[in-house]
């Protein structure tokens, strides 16, 4: 939903009736993934895609007969013969699509809202609806800020409510979309049920240390990939915005010390990648020494093997433990054969892409891996076809 939310902003404060039909999850290979959204008003107007075309004209007809009826469901989309140029996906994959009518008194509609207003102005918050279990639980939906506030709530209990929100809320600070499990299933106390939840938070970030001609190119690199880019160098006389126009910040100070500021701010997380450029043993000792003792999704430092054993020496003798030492990607990037500073920055940005997904890095062709690795949504009843 998240994806479409500055125009579904537009459709709630015009009062609209419609109805939302999102991913809930993807069983191997399809176009887009779970909180891909399309919205349907009463007049047939659409608003996003679920399937870049396989499955939308089913689901638009799902969506107005929400809107009629006032009634959601999950609704499964998968291949197959008879029907691979009907509703199915022609590449094989399975969707489950939950279909909610939004019309003028649903409780659904201030939840979606207290969403919709906090994703605008740029704040974290995260939208969990109810996707599998009690019948009368079925599409509550609830609304949960960074800070621990609360919009709506599922009918069975503050208990509930509580157990729903530290889950929501983890996936929320974590900036990711998926499902968790409540009630038995889950390990906590009530009928088992199933949330679908849509994080909105701020772009992950990537630091670079070391204004050099390979920071400039994979600044460019992080924010063509969506990332938040501060590049850090403590010469004034490099760390200059025109040589980095890539970069959403750049700074002028020591790279241990910035990054300890910046996690005291608290503007560190686990989907930040840290990337230390800088081959110099007195700035990249210092800030790898901090780096691989915080949570941070990726650290990686530039230089040659034996860059790398001379470095990993200085850092066992500041106190790295061998456990911190393991989590250094050095030398940086994958191997693609590239030289130039793009291609450099392109194998960078894959590494971290790749570790952040869980990949093996490996080639696609002639392997038997899916390409969607999401464990799939099984809605009660349901078998995979």
């Amino acid at each position: 939903m998240l994806d479409i939310a500055p125009a579904l902003r537009t459709w709630c404060a015009e009062r609209r009736e419609f109805a939302l039909a999102t991913v809930v999850s993807v069983s191997g290979s399809a176009p887009r993934g779970p909180g891909a959204s399309l919205a349907v008003d009463a007049a047939g107007t659409a608003l996003g895609s679920l399937s870049g075309g396989c499955v939308e004209s089913a689901v638009h007809e799902l969506c107005l007969e929400a809107i009629a009826s006032g009634k959601g469901g999950v609704h499964r989309f998968g291949y197959s013969d008879d029907d691979a140029f009907a509703v199915g996906l022609t590449c094989g994959g399975i969707l489950d699509v939950l279909v909610t009518p939004v019309r003028g008194q649903d409780p659904v509609r201030p939840v979606l809202g207290s969403v919709l207003d906090a994703a605008a102005d740029g704040t974290r918050v995260a939208l969990a609806r109810v996707v599998s279990g009690p019948p009368g639980q079925f599409g509550q939906a609830l609304a949960v800020h960074a800070d621990g506030t609360c919009v709506g709530g599922l009918s069975g209990g503050a208990a509930l409510d509580r157990a729903a929100a530290e889950r929501v809320r983890a996936l929320l600070l974590a900036g990711r979309t998926g499902t968790a499990e409540l009630g038995t299933a889950g390990g906590l106390c009530g009928e088992p049920l199933t949330l679908l939840v849509e994080s909105a938070a701020e772009p992950p970030r990537l630091i670079v240390y070391g204004a050099v001609d390979f920071a400039s190119a994979l600044a460019r690199m992080g924010a063509f990939l969506g990332h938040r880019v501060t590049v850090c160098d403590a010469r004034p006389v490099f760390a200059t915005p025109q040589r980095f126009p890539g970069a959403d910040e750049v700074i002028v100070d020591w790279p241990h010390r910035h990054l300890a500021a910046e996690h005291d701010a608290g503007r560190l997380d686990t989907r930040t990648a840290v990337c230390v450029l800088t081959h110099d043993a007195k700035f990249d000792v210092p800030v790898l020494a901090l780096a691989l003792r915080l949570p941070l999704a990726y650290v990686g430092a530039m230089g040659s093997r034996r860059t790398h054993a001379e470095r990993a020496a200085r850092l066992r003798a500041e106190g790295v433990t061998e456990a911190e030492l393991a989590r250094l990607r050095s030398p940086i990037g994958l191997d693609l054969g590239g030289r130039t500073p793009e291609e450099t920055a392109l194998s960078i940005a894959a590494e971290f892409t790749a570790l952040r997904h869980g990949a093996p890095a490996t080639p696609l062709t002639g392997g038997r891996r899916p390409l969607h690795r999401t464990a799939p949504f099984r809605a009660p009843g349901t078998k995979v076809p």
